[in-house]
């Protein structure tokens, strides 16, 4: 396409078709020209409507018109006036523009060589600037404080004006991506490359670095502020969320998936402003179309207000004299590629390959110099522009607002940086750089100073009496205090007692329940202390009723703003669908995305609240970690806390569902996130105990910024009651002597062996016990594992020690404690690949050996699932066999025998488990 043609209008549907017949195209064209001719805009306008309305009655796939012109939303005519000091301001930008950079710079020095980021912020330092001075609220202030979502990768630009505050040292910025290894004075002294929170825990509130979850998480908060509000814990009515994002993070799903949550809920308290600075990483976001074009129809069409901030004042004359739209016209028609070359050129370029494409607009300019031209900027970088657009945002009601903000990446930085497609992975300034970078910014640093040392230039802080910091300051104290800031811990609550525990360590009786309904049982039972009930936060994906959670709807009801304005289809029965604008339930419908972002809003609600909440996601256990592993780990660095229920857990257990359902792994994805306490519990009475100490590590005196993931089953079975001294310490270390082998009836030198199960391999593991002294004479005793994750952690814990001090005298782990003296081999089972039991193989005193359901699921019984994965109890007892015959023990055709016995290699054959039932 050459320079002169018009672009395609993205808005949808690519336009690629091949014009088949050029001269009644132009006949077409021809016509709505002379609509507009003798009836006007209007007209035409109206015109064309009908004729898309009639497109669309006869099935012609052109899609809705949700796109407006190339240029700003709001004219100049309607602009409020700017209430800043102009000159402060611009001198404050250029001093954290500077001291950005030369953060990174510094940090790429030889020896160093970290690196950052310098021009996503250089593109953004307005859009945060303005929202600094005049809109973002900090904690202090009397309404309570937005929640700001900082681009990850401007995360310079935030310690920069943290070091003009006062609040950052040289020393500090010095320590860039130098976490564990940089010293001043003997003290540590470091920042994290991004927004994260786990490293910074009193200055980032949120991680944003991790592209796309940052949009959704911000949903996801501003509903969270709305069902604080609306269910009457917290007055969060003047609370507004800000999440800076860029446009090429709104490729990811994540970034675009909830809009259409944040316009039915209405949520006005949330704003995005989306920095179209038209790159991604490596190049354009949409070199052959507008990206801001495309962004403007996809938010208009979820429902959400858009202000587009495309142009500077600079254009303002431009546009008024445009009585012909020529100027529209070439603004509407050039591609986001062309913009980008635009502004790594000059003036002389923009003139030639822009302005002098129409006769009509190269006349406009006739008369400007190159450098007036070169001068014209895009509105994310005109401060009076950004203040109109922040203002129409924070105005708005009934709808969640996005400002697309068009910029330049690199901007200001120079021409080696501007606008380039490098310009992302650049570190560093060269000499003559900084020398004109130093120009630009106009700060007082000699060309003697640059040259001394070019890799260490100087930050400038003009000291705290300089009117642009006294201005800064100023502004800061009038908003409510610094941001970005984080708190902790400022309010404690109750906790249920030993009461609310009793029921579940009874027992079921000669009824069968699943760990799943003996956990939602747990539950209820805690909601009915009155002070601990309205803290905790029920978040469900659809299927509810297969978690046994729809007992809840008709109590403590679905949250949903606006209330329940229809008779649902079941209203007569007694576990009715409800739904309430006090709703305690968030039901995030077939979400799981959603459901992460909704936990990490609510399990870090005790710091960006000072609510604590508990938040408890029940879903099914292969799409948590497996699916959204990395929100969970955003959570994690959200120092969020809370409970994640992986329901219908393990590889047999769902059975008929088949591969995608089955989870083999899930223990493992969990290890990998060092903040995430995983458990598999067997029984009721375990699950108890492990609640309870969660609670208290999570949201006792001394909270522990920690999740836990529990992973129960919706196999029933009869849960029996806790055994009288049970050893409450093993379950919460990890594993415990759930039932001890007999010698009775086979005498006190027969041979023995170890048993180690989690989950719902516990069963099948004493089945194996009863096999093996019922048929061979061999005494077992049987171990429940409730935590192989936990059990390993502390084994790398001791090791670490040792690794530092060798001779070190240390208690040995709690597997070495109970195992030492154990008898015979020691075989491992459960319900997940085998890599879930080898997780502690090196801290096992002696012989080990681990069954595990390895490979795809599949739809089947789960008798002839753990027949197939040999996993169940005559698997476990032919793999005791097979050691202890290994060993010299028994003889070797015990095991053969055995096999061909229980018919291993049958799969129809399987009996271990209970064929049917729900949770």
């Amino acid at each position: 396409m050459s320079q002169n043609e018009a672009g395609p209008i993205l808005n949808g549907l690519p336009t690629n078709l091949p014009d088949i017949d050029p001269a009644e195209t132009n006949e077409w064209l021809e016509s709505l020209d002379g609509v507009i001719d003798a009836g006007g805009r209007n007209r035409a306008r109206y015109v064309m409507l009908k004729l898309l309305e009639r497109a669309r009655e006869r099935h012609i796939g052109v899609p809705s018109l949700t796109g407006t012109d190339y240029v700003n939303t709001i004219p100049a005519s309607q602009e409020p006036a700017f209430p800043g000091d102009e000159a402060l301001e611009r001198g404050i930008r250029r001093l954290l523009r500077w001291n950005a950079a030369i953060m990174v710079h510094r940090a790429q020095r030889p020896g160093i060589g970290v690196g950052g980021h310098i021009a996503s912020y250089a593109s953004s330092a307005t859009l945060y600037e303005v929202g600094m001075n005049h809109f973002f609220r900090g904690k202090d202030h009397p309404g309570g404080g937005d929640q700001i979502y900082f681009q990850g990768h401007a995360s310079p630009g935030m310690y920069a004006r943290a070091f003009l505050e006062g609040r950052l040292e040289e020393a500090d910025m010095d320590g860039f991506r130098q976490e564990h290894s940089h010293y001043a004075d003997g003290q540590l002294r470091a920042l994290p490359s991004y927004p994260h929170p786990r490293q910074m825990d009193t200055f980032w509130e949120f991680p944003t670095v991790s592209m796309g979850l940052g949009p959704i998480n911000a949903i996801w908060q501003a509903q969270f502020n709305r069902y604080l509000h609306n269910r009457g814990i917290k007055d969060t009515s003047q609370q507004h969320v800000w999440a800076f994002l860029g446009d090429g993070e709104m490729d990811e799903v994540e970034s675009r998936g909830a809009l259409q949550l944040a316009a039915n809920e209405e949520l006005d308290n949330l704003t995005f402003v989306v920095n179209c600075n038209l790159q991604r990483l490596d190049g354009p976001v949409r070199g052959n179309g507008k990206i801001v074009q495309e962004l403007e129809a996809f938010f208009r069409g979820a429902g959400w207000n858009v202000i587009k901030l495309v142009w500077g004042r600079g254009w303002d004359p431009l546009l008024a004299n445009d009585t012909d739209g020529a100027l529209v016209n070439l603004m509407n028609s050039t591609t986001d590629g062309d913009f980008q070359t635009f502004k790594a050129n000059d003036g002389a370029y923009v003139r030639k390959f822009f302005f002098e494409r129409d006769p009509r607009t190269a006349a406009m300019v006739k008369d400007w110099s190159d450098d007036e031209i070169w001068r014209l900027t895009r509105g994310g970088h005109d401060f009076a522009k950004v203040y109109s657009a922040y203002k129409a945002a924070t105005e708005f009601t009934g709808a969640p607002t996005v400002i697309l903000a068009h910029t330049i990446k690199g901007y200001f930085l120079g021409k080696h940086f501007a606008g380039r497609n490098a310009t992302h992975q650049m570190k560093k300034l060269a000499l003559d750089d900084l020398k004109g970078f130093r120009d630009r910014v106009d700060v007082p640093i000699s060309d003697a100073q640059l040259e001394e040392n070019p890799y260490q230039p100087p930050y400038v802080h003009p000291g705290q009496d300089d009117p642009r910091i006294q201005y800064l300051q100023e502004r800061r104290r009038e908003l409510g205090g610094y941001l970005p800031e984080r708190r902790g811990d400022r309010k404690f609550i109750s906790l249920p007692g030993d009461k609310a525990y009793e029921s579940s360590k009874k027992g079921s009786g000669n009824q069968q329940v699943a760990t799943t309904m003996a956990f939602v049982r747990l539950l209820k039972d805690l909601m009915r202390d009155k002070q601990f009930a309205p803290r905790v936060v029920p978040i469900i994906p659809d299927e509810a009723r297969t978690f046994g959670m729809d007992a809840f709807f008709p109590t403590i009801k679905i949250y949903n703003p606006h209330g329940q304005n229809y008779t649902p289809v079941d209203n007569e029965l007694f576990l009715s669908y409800r739904e309430s604008k006090s709703g305690q339930i968030i039901h995030t419908g077939i979400n799981e995305a959603g459901s992460v972002a909704s936990f990490t809003a609510a399990g870090s609600s005790y710091a960006t609240h000072g609510e604590p909440m508990v938040p408890i996601y029940v879903f099914y256990s292969m799409f948590g970690f497996q699916r959204t592993a990395d929100a969970i780990w955003a959570a994690a660095d959200q120092l969020a806390r809370g409970f994640l229920i992986g329901a219908t857990a393990g590889r047999t257990t769902l059975t008929g569902e088949g591969t995608q359902h089955m989870d083999g792994h899930s223990p493992i994805l969990a290890s990998t996130n060092t903040a995430v306490v995983q458990y598999d519990p067997a029984y009721g009475y375990e699950i108890a105990h492990i609640v309870r100490d969660g609670l208290r590590r999570m949201y006792g005196e001394d909270a522990e910024n920690v999740i836990y993931y529990l992973t129960v089953y919706n196999e029933p079975i009869v849960q029996p009651a806790e055994p009288e001294g049970v050893e409450v310490e093993g379950i919460l270390r990890g594993m415990y002597l759930v039932k001890p082998g007999s010698t009775e009836g086979v005498g006190d030198d027969a041979r023995r062996a170890q048993i180690l199960a989690s989950g719902v391999g516990v069963p099948w593991a004493l089945e194996a016990q009863e096999l093996l002294k019922n048929d061979y004479g061999v005494v077992a005793d049987v171990w429940s594992v409730t935590s192989w994750g936990e059990l390993r952690r502390e084994g790398l814990e001791l090791d670490a020690k040792l690794f530092h001090d060798p001779n070190g005298d240390f208690e040995a782990t709690w597997i070495e404690q109970k195992l030492k003296d154990a008898p015979g081999p020691v075989v491992a089972v459960s319900d997940y690949m085998r890599a879930v039991p080898d997780q502690i193989r090196q801290w096992v005193p002696g012989d080990y050996t681990t069954l595990g359901a390895d490979g795809f699921g599949f739809s089947d019984t789960r008798a002839a699932a753990r027949r197939y994965f040999n996993i169940d109890g005559p698997s476990v007892a032919v793999a005791v066999l097979q050691r202890l015959a290994a060993n010299g023990e028994v003889p070797q055709e015990w095991a053969s025998e055995a096999a061909a016995k229980y018919k291993l290699d049958d799969v129809t054959a399987g009996a271990s488990g209970n064929a049917g039932g729900d949770a």
